[in-house]
């Protein structure tokens, strides 16, 4: 069974940095693309993607975070990363990874999300 576990939440001031991790166990051939989703308070807000990483470490943002936020990838570890600088209040939600996982016991990906790490910036 995979499991997505995510670190590095929490509280920051505006114009700060957060990293947050996302780390896959279980039985797991391999990580095809890796990517972060964010929901931010507000029961009409939708999940949006904040940005994605191939397993050939190319790497996308939504337009909100370009130049502000990094994402990466660890294929040996199954860890991906996500670097947050310049934080504003806006970037407030809570932060889901999710990865889409070839098991071991398979020759299909299945995608997989973690359990999610708030993070809340305050100007």
């Amino acid at each position: 069974q995979v499991q997505l576990v995510e670190s590095g939440g929490g509280l920051v001031q505006a114009g700060g940095s957060l990293d947050l991790s996302c780390a896959a166990s279980g039985s797991i051939l391999r990580v095809n693309t890796w990517a972060w989703y964010r929901q931010a308070p507000g029961q009409q807000r939708e999940r949006e993607l904040v940005a994605q990483i191939t397993r050939g470490a190319v790497a996308t943002y939504q337009d909100s975070v370009k130049g502000r936020f990094t994402i990466s990838r660890d294929n040996v570890l199954n860890i991906v990363y996500l670097r947050m600088n310049s934080l504003k209040p806006e970037d407030t939600a809570v932060y889901y990874c999710t990865a889409d996982v070839q098991p071991s016991d398979r020759e299909t990906y299945d995608t997989y999300w973690g359990q999610g790490t708030q993070v809340t910036v305050f100007s």
